[in-house]
């Protein structure tokens, strides 16, 4: 990776790496763009299996996050940090306090929140170190059920566009992770009678989901290929590649992961295979619509909600532009968004 032009290709205005080897801390805080506001975006904390992936994943997170905040119209630009994990024990607390130490430094033009691995009590470990940071225990608190909400949103909208009716009673939805986003999309597909297929690496979680929502168990290696109308992603990224398209066997594609195009191209792939591809900083905005609004914009909790449900809309508006201009509607997000934030 050429890091320089990596940063100028993908408009980054700052990446910043924090170690601290008495706690075994290793971090990256990537800021993409302050243009419409203060970065926002949460902090992942995986094992990567190289320096250079996850300084890609950071990368790719924080342009994702630029992205969200303007399609979402908050006065927020984009920003996303990891915490590289490492095999053995670990002092989780100190590691969370250093890397509070690093967002600190940066003075508030980055406010960080949870995400994958991490949590509301790990925020609270952060905010020792820094004054920068949301979703701690009686703020706004957990975003995941209101990433659910968007997604189920941004799913009636692709309905409509597709079916001419958002009713999702009797479709059939693959979903692949039953964390906390699949769970409580889970919750609602199923209040809304849609039928649930679902697969997750833990045995508790897809258990949990057959239980509850009477969902039919899948393999995690072929969730993707089930025949079903719509495919949920909501585990992890990089999920559509020259492999798995060509196995796809939805109408639809709208779910909670991230970065779930490994390369641009696949957008196009997808288009060309038939399936209306919701993007997903489109259909996962309901966190930070929620919570980066009543935590860094102080608008109401009703506010707030308003803006979660607004992605239904926002999901037409993407969909309809990709139509009119005769591209997929990744490409269509995209350049929706960079006129946002070129606008200012």
């Amino acid at each position: 990776m050429n890091l320089f032009d990596t940063l100028d290709a993908m408009g980054h205005e700052q990446v910043v790496l924090g170690v601290d080897p008495a706690v075994g801390y290793r971090g990256i805080v990537a800021v993409h763009s302050t243009v419409l506001g203060t970065a926002v975006g949460g902090t992942r904390w995986w094992t990567y299996p190289s320096d250079e992936a996850a300084l890609t994943d950071a990368l790719r997170l924080s342009r994702g996050m630029s992205f969200k905040n303007a399609l979402a119209n908050l006065p927020l630009g984009g920003g996303k940090s990891v915490i590289m994990g490492r095999p053995g024990p670990v002092d989780r607390a100190a590691v969370l306090r250093a890397h509070g130490r690093l967002v600190e430094r940066l003075g508030g033009i980055y406010i960080t929140a949870e995400d994958v691995g991490t949590s509301p009590a790990d925020m609270e470990f952060i905010a020792e170190t820094t004054r920068f940071v949301a979703g701690r225990a009686g703020t706004s608190g957990d975003p995941s059920p209101h990433t659910a909400r968007g997604v189920f949103r941004a799913m009636q909208g692709a309905a409509m566009f597709r079916w001419g009716s958002d009713r999702l009673a009797g479709k059939t939805v693959a979903l692949q992770g039953c964390g906390n986003v699949g769970f409580h999309l889970a919750k609602q597909l199923a209040d809304a009678g849609a039928r649930i297929v679902a697969s997750d690496l833990d045995p508790a979680r897809i258990a949990r989901v057959v239980a509850e929502f009477g969902a039919t168990e899948a393999p995690t290696d072929r969730i993707h290929a089930i025949e079903a109308d719509i495919f949920a992603p909501c585990a992890l990224g990089a999920i559509f590649d020259d492999r798995s398209i060509p196995e796809l066997r939805v109408a639809l594609v709208v779910g909670g992961a991230n970065n779930q195009l490994l390369e641009p191209r696949h957008g196009l792939l997808l288009e060309l295979r038939g399936v209306l591809y919701v993007p997903d900083y489109v259909a996962n905005a309901g966190g930070v619509s929620y919570g980066g609004a009543i935590e860094v914009v102080k608008v109401s909790k009703q506010e707030a909600l308003e803006r979660v449900d607004a992605i239904y809309d926002t999901t037409l508006m993407v969909l309809e532009r990709a139509k009119a201009e005769g591209i997929p509607p990744s490409d269509a997000a995209d350049r929706l968004a960079e006129e946002r934030i070129r606008r200012r």
